[in-house]
């Protein structure tokens, strides 16, 4: 569980929960998949209100936006003021509601939003620091971290930020240093330095980009180009602003945010997303989007940082380079969906434990666990080959045992067997139960499937 509703907390669901502990829970609970793309098509007129009060916002994920006051205090009179028009606009806006949090640094703002609730959206902070210092040392680092603060005796942000800074480091290395850092309230936004300008990049495209396939390539292709010179120079942006021009000369921009320098994969993202809350935007009536489509693409980076990571000793970093940009030329020319990646889950058959996720996007959360016993599962090792559908395969048997394997146009002896493990199948689907054997010959090794008195290939083995 990424995120819940008022009514599914006071259920008892709780941020980081499986789903199946959240529908223990509460067993009337809705849950559905996480979609970016859908969240900021979704979440484009609650930003563009915003940005029309507050200007130069910063999107840190759709639903989450810092908004620097300062200015906009002052000419609205002061802060009161300035939440009062922001809220009259969120609540013509948002179902079911909004939380708002007011701190001097994003990180005490961030944790003040959270604070809040339905009857009281608006969490205003007077003193920071004591306002950090009484907070639950589970707000900040991960939950590992978290537990070893704790068993240490260190239960809140203001316990850990009297510690001394050194033997934090020394202890938790630059994991805790950030925590610290957090705790002290000393979590600014990275120093801007003097941007050249021709470090944005700029496309101009004929016909205009009207479908999110097209905006996907093309929001690749410039995240590549705007990144490549910062990274000759050590650097990266933490923000960067993307602004499309429309085929009737509207012009539309908006600023996107990230705790750490962006890479490729999250600006591809971040700029990937807000195509598709213009492009799907323009088709509603009255929202805000991008009418006839996108003719022109511009991408500028802003707050270039030097922070970077050391490259392992042995870490060829132009190689790296070179076979990222033939993926994505090959991801360009066969299509998003037959460029992919292979990660372990849990399963019974071979064809099961493979979950395949699009290269270069996060993947998902496996369906199956791979530590569970998964009994009746064929033994290690896997097969190197797997079909998706499982051919036919000629196997002739003597008294109950595999003698010989057609291949083609001869057969060829069976020199060695394992099995059968057997499969009783899920009958309440109707499948009925199969055998599995793994065969040796001397043309190689195969994983055959049993069943109705058919035999079928379900693996070869290297």
């Amino acid at each position: 569980m990424v995120a819940a509703d008022d009514h599914a907390r006071r259920s008892g669901i709780l941020i980081g929960m499986r789903r199946r502990e959240a529908e223990a829970v509460c067993p009337d609970v809705h849950t559905v998949r996480v979609d970016p793309g859908a969240d900021a098509v979704r979440f484009e007129p609650v930003a563009v209100a915003i940005e029309a009060i507050v200007p130069r916002i910063e999107i840190a994920r759709p639903g989450l936006v810092f908004a620097p006051v300062s200015g906009a205090a002052r000419f609205y009179g002061d802060e009161p003021a300035l939440i009062g028009r922001v809220t009259g606009e969120l609540d013509a806006l948002t179902e079911p509601g909004y939380r708002i949090g007011l701190a001097s640094g994003p990180f005490a703002a961030h944790r003040a939003a959270e604070l809040s609730t339905a009857d009281r959206p608006v969490h205003l902070v007077t003193d920071d620091a004591a306002f950090l210092a009484s907070l639950d040392i589970g707000s900040v680092g991960s939950e590992e971290l978290a537990a070893t603060f704790r068993w240490l005796g260190i239960t809140t942000l203001g316990e850990l930020s009297r510690l001394p800074r050194e033997a934090i480091v020394s202890r938790f290395g630059r994991e805790g240093l950030f925590a610290h850092h957090l705790a002290r309230g000393e979590d600014r936004d990275a120093t801007a330095r003097t941007v050249p300008s021709d470090l944005a990049v700029e496309e101009r495209y004929s016909p205009p980009l009207d479908h999110l396939e097209q905006a996907a390539f093309a929001a690749r292709a410039l995240a590549s180009r705007l990144l490549a010179e910062p990274a000759m120079r050590g650097a990266a942006p933490h923000r960067v602003d993307v602004e499309a021009e429309a085929a009737d000369g509207e012009i539309r921009r908006r600023t996107w945010r990230n705790a750490d320098p962006f890479d490729e994969p999250t600006l591809t993202d971040r700029v990937r997303w807000q195509l598709r809350a213009w492009l799907d935007g323009s088709r509603r009536d009255g929202g805000p989007g991008i009418r006839g489509g996108v003719v022109r693409l511009r991408i500028a980076p802003a707050d270039i940082s030097d922070r970077g990571r050391q490259l392992a000793l042995h870490e060829d970093a132009r190689s790296a380079a070179e076979a990222h940009r033939a993926l994505v030329q090959t991801q360009a020319l066969v299509g998003l969906d037959d460029v992919l990646m292979a990660r372990p889950q849990g399963g019974r058959e071979p064809v099961e434990r493979i979950a395949w996720h699009r290269w270069d996007e996060e993947p998902s959360r496996p369906a199956r666990d791979t530590s569970n016993p998964w009994p009746g599962a064929v033994p290690a090792p896997s097969p190197a080959l797997v079909p998706p559908e499982p051919p036919p395969l000629q196997v002739e048997w003597d008294g109950g045992l595999p003698s010989r394997v057609r291949l083609g146009s001869r057969w060829v002896p069976v020199l060695s067997w394992a099995g059968p493990w057997r499969r009783l199948g899920r009958w309440w689907e109707g499948e009925g139960p199969a055998d599995h054997y793994q065969l040796v010959t001397s043309a190689g090794a195969f994983l055959c499937e049993v069943r109705d008195g058919a035999t079928y290939l379900t693996g070869v083995y290297d």
